[in-house]
């Protein structure tokens, strides 16, 4: 029991949570459910989570505001499900901290899908648990500690130091967009090829969030963020890693 997915699902609809735990135990994982953020508060100081996949609407405290408290204390993974076409919560929500989203309704081999995928990309200690071989992270290579002016990258341990050896807090997503940029750099890259590499999936006509986590990289990364060293844009083309990159 102890290796297998623990998802927490957060959703009001007791027959849209009741569905989707019984497709996710049937496919392996264990599940608990929340009906608001309180009840999520009380699974996640009681049980091992390594998932949450949160509703935006719920009754009380929405999505949006669980997911911003929930990122400031916690790295554990967020998919956040959205009403589908309502764009603007869906970048929103990945500014909040979410890892992905999918918009409701949605096909339960994509909800899978994407689960697969973010705990694919997590390592022991990442998130709430974490899940995957360490060294899964996007870009992992024989060579896992990247360094560029003075900062510390390492893809097996999953973390970032900056130049005064300070911890820096990344979330999944935000890591993994990293560990692409720094193992190819001085290469455009284009939006398509960094969703595909970091979540394994192509982007739709609307997809900002590659956009959206380049630009919160960029606050935790730059002096200053309007003038970016690192992560350069490449107008009508994509982002390019413009430091030098040694790896160890």
């Amino acid at each position: 029991m102890g290796d297998t997915p623990h998802i927490l699902i957060v959703e009001d609809d007791p027959d849209i949570s009741a569905l989707v735990a019984r497709y996710l135990e049937g496919n392996g994982f264990r599940t608990s459910a929340a009906a608001n953020g309180r009840m999520m508060d009380r699974v996640l100081a009681d049980a091992r989570i390594d998932l949450v996949i949160l509703d935006l609407m719920l009754p009380g405290e929405d999505g949006l505001s669980i997911c911003r408290r929930l990122r400031a204390v916690s790295r554990v993974p967020v998919l956040m499900l959205t009403a589908r076409g309502e764009d603007i919560d869906r970048i929103v929500g990945l500014e909040m901290g979410a890892d992905d989203y999918l918009g409701k309704p949605f096909n339960p081999r994509e909800l899978m899908a994407r689960i697969r995928a973010i705990l694919r990309r997590m390592s022991p200690g990442q998130g709430g648990a974490g899940y995957g071989a360490a060294g899964d992270g996007a870009g992992a290579d024989d060579m896992p500690v990247h360094i560029f002016e003075g900062w510390v990258l390492d893809t097996r341990q999953r973390h970032l130091t900056d130049p005064d050896g300070a911890r820096v807090s990344l979330t999944g997503a935000e890591f993994d967009l990293l560990t692409a940029l720094c193992s190819r750099p001085q290469r455009v890259l284009t939006r398509e090829q960094l969703l595909d590499l970091t979540r394994g999936r192509e982007a739709g006509p609307f997809d900002r969030s590659i956009d959206i986590l380049v630009s919160r990289l960029r606050q935790k990364l730059e002096n200053d963020p309007r003038d970016p060293q690192f992560i350069k844009t490449v107008r009508s083309s994509g982002y390019m890693f413009a430091a030098k990159v040694e790896r160890q």
